[in-house]
């Protein structure tokens, strides 16, 4: 039987798995539990063959203690900072526009937006500007007006996002409808490693700019910090992008994309260390939750007595003419 806990801050969204699902699997083989902590817990309490999970490093540290107590194994598919990095030698307009893309999917409310970015700074105010028009382009002047634009998922994150809002280092956006929870997409320039929102996974649309003066000092960066579920590098260089993909540890990503590896059947999606551990997406997700039982099966017509005691001189130089 499978058990599905969808996320208790959209409720209407498990509402509407729980009909679909309901409608489509026996119960006894699919079920859909709704609610918030206390469901939450007492499913934890019971013993399942393997549990799925996806959600907060700190929630994913409660399952696995919990998964620990019946040897109940877990793939875990938590967050982190995933780190963007632009190069001076990368296309700017091409980048600026996938990382907008990326950033603000879905209002930046994804496991794998580009949670900052590290830009050389040599091209840090092209890229910022670009960034700018890309916003423009593709929400419009304003926005809280565009029809299509998300809104924060509950008023407890949309505080905390404005709670982690660098005033002073603001350059785009900002604006924010705290009746729609709704805030516009915000570039934040010249951020450090010691603001506020850099403690934390932001989960929203707050895009921080950090200056790096040498490839060392941003690979540095990263590496200082737990693994992210994610990295992006836009670099036309390959021995750059060999570099990254060798000596800087993540879960996965794209070079001179962003967000879009996750759509590929091909390949397995996970993270490593903090960003979670296991694999999943096409047959992955079919290997995850299956088991290979390893079997042989021998003939009974043949029965060799070296490996019975008592081992004798002859059997051991038998044995050791097998095995050469």
């Amino acid at each position: 039987m499978r058990v599905r806990l969808p996320y208790a801050y959209a409720p209407a969204t498990a509402r509407l798995l729980a009909e679909l699902l309901g409608a489509a699997f026996d119960p006894a083989f699919v079920a859909v539990v709704e609610g918030g902590r206390a469901e939450n817990a007492a499913l934890l309490e019971q013993r399942f063959d393997y549990i799925f999970f996806t959600g907060s490093v700190a929630v994913g540290k409660l399952v696995m203690e919990k998964a620990a107590a019946s040897l109940t194994p877990v793939t875990l598919e938590l967050g982190g900072k995933s780190p963007c990095v632009v190069t001076a030698d990368c296309d700017i307009p091409l980048a600026a526009a996938r990382l907008v893309f990326g950033k603000f999917l879905n209002c930046g409310q994804t496991c794998v937006a580009p949670d900052y970015v590290l830009v050389d700074r040599r091209v840090q105010d092209r890229l910022v500007a670009e960034i700018g028009r890309q916003i423009t382009a593709m929400f419009g002047e304003n926005p809280l007006k565009n029809p299509d634009y998300g809104h924060i998922v509950n008023k407890k994150h949309f505080d905390r996002l404005l709670g982690l809002m660098a005033w002073d280092k603001v350059v785009l956006g900002g604006q924010f409808c705290e009746a729609a929870l709704q805030i516009a997409p915000t570039v934040l320039n010249n951020v450090t490693g010691d603001d506020a929102l850099m403690a934390q996974e932001i989960f929203g649309p707050l895009l921080p700019i950090l200056p790096y003066d040498t490839l060392e000092a941003a690979e540095e960066f990263i590496r200082r910090r737990e693994k992210p579920l994610a990295l992006y590098l836009f670099s036309n260089d390959r021995a750059v992008q060999q570099r990254f993909l060798h000596f800087v540890p993540f879960g996965g990503g794209c070079i001179n994309d962003t967000v879009v590896h996750l759509a590929t059947s091909h390949m397995g999606f996970g993270g490593v260390g903090h960003s979670g551990m296991g694999s999943y997406h096409g047959k992955r997700s079919f290997d995850t939750f299956s088991h290979e039982k390893s079997i042989l099966k021998k003939a009974g017509w043949l029965d060799l007595p070296l490996r019975y005691q008592p081992y004798t001189r002859v059997k051991s130089v038998l044995i050791r003419m097998f095995l050469r």
